[in-house]
């Protein structure tokens, strides 16, 4: 006998093996018993989930000779030919393939001839959402009133495509992905059937890469069957698919953690020596930085995780914050979108390895405001006590000592006259004297525009200096430009505690432009000219 894929002879022939959709199941029997049959329906969700087979078990339910029945019988000739795909009253239609008008036209003209040896004329549309926009209208009259021995029944992975014009003369029904755990106990019993042995982890492996659907699942055990020789193990798995180790993952971000980066930099080389690919580094390190944190959030149903939660030590699943864990997961999302532009995806997976090491110091802005935040409600509240200052150091006197009078005093002589001493006297502390102020000359200017070194523009400003001249107690400054003045005047505050600083000079300073002080000559300081001015009571401008 022909060999059979398991896909293919796992198939479902009644709704009771249909897994992982009890409502589509439940619904569809108990419409079949009570004889509300539509003349229409749609089958959407994702691939290999079960909608062709739900469309072939609801034909042969309607058509078998002891039906229309919920449980058709399998062995009469109607229910074998539509298991068989030969029955000449069920017809399954390539929507893919046959997508232009003129095949819906032919359906159009079929309909008008009743079935021949069956009670319904059955059409099934596998991939309904590829027929052109044409199809679809010419398709909407025949559906909305077919005869009463035409069913359509239409199946499509993205119902998002279909027009909203077909969908309201269907009875949808929405096909879900089926639960990791289902898909694992069908694996099991696959395995059991060809007297494979499997082990526990294998297999949640497989059922998790399947992502819900149970034809990829069964495609894949087939694959894994090929090369195990009768045993399927987590070890022949990831040395022949080149996939990445849960406990290597555990070791290096252990290595990580104990600040070995150049070990866990080494481990990431051998892995890829051993032919994983770049790609599915990331993709194991991207799953297990995610079921850190579901398991970090209180979730650790390994179904939902994807990885069995007792093979992560507790010790890294207490070893990041929510906020380090988003970032170590957002790190290698993007960097799996970034690796198909890249110069090298080796150098992208080596830094974000490295980056990795830094990764509990990490902590977003939103955890620092709330950390400041509590620690001013300890300090407010006083829970917490800053530490003591040290107390100033006292200035040095000289320790007096106390004066011991004997236990037996000894009196003095009368001719011996008592000498006062006076308390010894602690030494003046000398005064901390300024040094003598100067003025400031033409010969400090360098000297003031290294010390504005930090602002290029001012130091600038400095340069453009044209006199400098001390008189009356005052210090004036003679720009060459008004621009230069007027950013020195922005800055006096700086220029003044400047100038203290090289010269010990305090006084005031004034900043003067060289045009305006041009413009502005003193005329009234000549003697002879205030003269004039005065006997005829105006004033001489200068033109």
């Amino acid at each position: 006998m022909a060999y059979e894929v398991t896909a293919t002879r796992k198939r479902p022939q009644i709704f009771d093996n249909l897994v992982g959709q009890e409502f589509v199941v439940s619904t569809i029997k108990h419409a079949i018993e009570q004889g509300r049959i539509a003349h229409a329906y749609l089958f959407s969700g994702p691939r290999g989930v079960g909608k062709t087979s739900s469309a072939r078990i609801l034909a042969r339910a309607l058509n078998c000779e002891q039906g229309p029945t919920a449980t058709p019988c399998g062995v009469c000739s109607n229910c074998k030919e539509i298991t068989q795909g030969n029955n000449v009253d069920v017809i399954e239609i390539d929507g893919a393939s046959n997508t232009s008008v003129n095949d819906i036209r032919q359906i159009k003209d079929e309909v008008l001839f009743p079935p021949q040896a069956s009670k319904y004329k059955i059409y099934i549309i596998d991939e309904v959402h590829m027929l052109s926009t044409s199809a679809f209208n010419a398709l909407l009259k025949t559906i909305e009133e077919p005869p009463a021995y035409i069913i359509f029944i239409f199946a499509t992975t993205e119902l998002q495509k279909v027009p909203a014009t077909i969908r309201s003369r269907c009875q949808q029904f929405h096909f879900q992905l089926i639960d990791l755990d289902l898909i694992k106990s069908c694996l099991s019993e696959a395995a059991k059937e060809m007297e494979v042995a499997a082990d526990e982890d294998a297999l949640f492996w497989i059922a998790k890469e399947s992502t819900g659907s149970m034809r990829d699942a069964y495609t894949l055990f087939d694959q894994v069957v090929s090369f195990s020789q009768g045993h399927i193990t987590m070890e022949k798995i990831s040395s022949k698919l080149g996939l990445v180790g849960i406990d290597q993952i555990v070791a290096i971000v252990s290595q990580l953690l104990e600040n070995k980066t150049q070990q866990a930099l080494r481990s990431v080389q051998d892995l890829l020596f051993a032919g994983v690919s770049v790609e599915q580094c990331i993709k194991d390190f991207t799953q297990f930085f995610r079921s850190l944190l579901f398991i970090k959030a209180g979730v650790v149903e390994d179904a939902v995780l994807g990885i069995q939660c007792d093979r992560i030590p507790l010790s890294l699943r207490n070893a990041y914050t929510t906020e380090q864990l988003e970032a170590a997961l957002e790190l290698f999302l993007k960097l799996y979108r970034d690796i198909r532009y890249s110069l090298n995806p080796r150098f992208e997976l080596e830094l974000a390895i490295s980056r990795l090491a830094g990764l509990p110091l990490i902590a977003s802005p939103t955890a620092l405001v709330r950390k400041i935040a509590q620690l001013r409600e300890e300090l407010l509240s006083g829970s917490v006590k800053l530490p003591a200052r040290k107390a100033e150091a006292q200035p040095e006197s000289i320790a007096v000592q106390p004066v011991i009078e004997p236990r037996h005093k000894v009196e003095a002589s009368p001719s011996v006259a008592a000498i006062p001493t006076a308390p010894p006297v602690a030494p003046p502390i000398p005064e901390k004297k300024e040094a003598a102020a100067r003025q400031f000359t033409k010969q400090d200017l360098p000297l003031l525009v290294s010390k504005l070194s930090s602002a290029p523009l001012l130091s600038q400003v400095v340069q453009a200096v044209a006199e400098v001249r001390n008189e009356g107690g005052s210090l004036y400054l003679t720009f060459s430009t008004s621009f230069c003045q007027n950013k020195a005047q922005e800055h006096e505050n700086k220029f003044r505690d400047l100038i203290a600083e090289i010269t010990g000079f305090k006084g005031p300073v004034h900043f003067l432009c060289a045009e305006e002080v041009k413009q502005e000559a003193p005329t009234v300081e000549d003697p002879i000219l205030s003269k004039i001015a005065s006997v005829f009571r105006g004033e001489i401008k200068h033109q």
